[in-house]
């Protein structure tokens, strides 16, 4: 009963913050099995619930009235609602899924599924699996929709290539090295040019979407791993692990103009909508850091939960 209690009050707490304002910034911390959710306006943590056993891959509906979250321990990933805090529906995905990402218009869901090495795609309508494609990569982490949705661009950590997938044949078609242990994947809004993180070779890969090959290679900082791309497009962020930093990348010359300190082990990441604000997962720092991006400085370090993964903003 006082368990019931407690959880009435959290959801109660939750949904009174989250109807005073918007947007908010929803971490997700695999050590404490949490989610952290900022107030982007303050910076300021406004909740935090219990959610699955490890949280990793975290999305947002277009609408960012749902918050879709994968469960490593429970291999499934949870339909949240983000008015109450409420887990709405648990899908079954298959063991250890990492990465999920919404497709642009919010009517798919995709979940890099690692001990399977598959790809999941979830109607979001019903939280059904309508389809499961086999990765040529060995665990499979990242699976992100291009912005007009026709391809799916899938890392996989035991790999040193990316699957490209068909959205309309459902199957990858062509697989393109990158370097070992691809990471994270952003595109640029008009879909003209993907950036691909491999983590093992410091890297970041420009890809020519157009024709699915690599145009460019960019010597990054140690352990590459998140990419995060400006709503504009004018500007790419990658996180360095190993070096505990963000680099910033100038599409129009894609040199790097920029190095920022962070924290400890920087993973994933997410931008606020208007651009000027970049929110970086410091894994062994527990703590979010925010990041100016008109200054290209640190604003502030966010205490979260144990070991933050992933970010997510709308």
């Amino acid at each position: 009963m006082r368990r019931l209690a407690s959880c009435l009050i959290g959801s109660l707490i939750f949904a009174s913050v989250v109807a005073l304002s918007a947007p908010f910034a929803y971490v997700s911390n695999e050590g404490s099995a949490s989610i952290s959710v900022i107030d982007i306006a303050t910076d300021k943590i406004s909740s935090t619930f219990k959610v699955g056993g490890k949280p990793r891959g975290i999305a947002l509906a277009p609408d960012a009235k749902r918050l879709y979250v994968s469960d490593q321990d429970g291999n499934v990933v949870l339909t949240i609602d983000t008015g109450t805090g409420e887990i709405i529906r648990r899908t079954p995905l298959g063991k250890s899924p990492e990465g999920i990402y919404a497709s642009p218009d919010g009517k798919w869901l995709s979940a890099a599924v690692e001990e399977d090495d598959q790809v999941l795609i979830v109607d979001t309508a019903d939280g059904k699996v309508v389809r499961r494609i086999k990765m040529r990569g060995k665990n499979p982490e990242h699976a992100v929709f291009s912005p007009d949705g026709r391809w799916l661009y899938v890392s996989s950590e035991e790999a040193d290539s990316v699957d490209v997938v068909d959205m309309a044949q459902g199957e990858v078609v062509k697989s393109v090295k990158v370097g070992d242990r691809p990471r994270g994947i952003g595109f640029l809004p008009d879909g003209s040019r993907a950036y691909v993180a491999a983590e093992n070779a410091d890297m970041i890969n420009v890809f020519d979407v157009s024709t699915h090959e690599v145009m460019a290679r960019i010597k990054a900082g140690s352990r590459s791993n998140g990419v995060t791309v400006r709503p504009d497009g004018k500007r790419v962020y990658v996180s360095s692990g190993g070096d505990g930093t963000v680099q910033v990348v100038d599409p129009a010359t894609n040199a790097i103009i920029a190095r920022i300190a962070v924290g400890k082990r920087p993973w994933n990441m997410a931008i606020t909508p208007d651009g000027r604000k970049l929110y970086v997962a410091c894994g062994r720092s527990n703590a979010v850091a925010v990041i100016d991006t008109e200054t290209n400085t640190k604003v502030a370090d966010i205490a979260v939960g144990a070991l933050p993964w992933g970010v997510a903003i709308r």
